[in-house]
């Protein structure tokens, strides 16, 4: 049957990036809903972010477009322009191979809740804009953008 049960999904909490840039994230919590129904050319999460949390470190990708839709809630959008308050009902859609880093703060006293989409690409990479880290595909481990893991990366 299509119909995913969204109560039956496992919650996810935190990032899972090396310490210390998990713990902006700390809070965070996504439900894979696309996962879930059995998708595998491109991911969907249903995203709940606490007041004071980040969705992740600013990054871009090299291989897959990401899309977001916040459901409740308020979230500032970072890019390399600037903050852009997103409310209920606003989306943003970060094209791939950009270049231009993004990352939602949670700077309301509410929870927000948005949905995220994006490819799922095999050869992606994650490249983090404000801090030395990226992340590939491949292998899912995280590295100083020289190449060299972190320790529990």
């Amino acid at each position: 049957m299509p119909k995913i049960d969204i109560a039956a999904i496992a919650k996810h909490k935190g990032a899972r990036y090396p310490a210390p840039f998990n713990a902006p994230c700390a809070e965070r919590v996504r439900q894979r809903l696309g996962e879930a129904g059995g998708l595998t050319d491109f991911g969907v999460n249903l995203m709940r972010l606490p007041p004071g949390n980040w969705s992740s470190q600013r990054h871009w990708h090299s291989e897959e477009d990401e899309f977001v839709y916040v459901l409740e809630g308020e979230l500032t959008l970072i890019e390399d322009e600037g903050e852009t308050v997103l409310r209920a009902g606003d989306c943003a859609a970060f094209p791939k191979g950009s270049g231009n880093g993004h990352h939602m703060i949670n700077k309301s006293d509410t929870t927000a809740v948005y949905l995220e989409a994006g490819a799922r690409s095999p050869t992606d990479l994650i490249t983090c804009s404000d801090i030395d880290m990226m992340s590939s595909s491949t292998d899912g481990r995280f590295v100083h953008k020289d190449g060299m893991p972190y320790p529990d990366g």
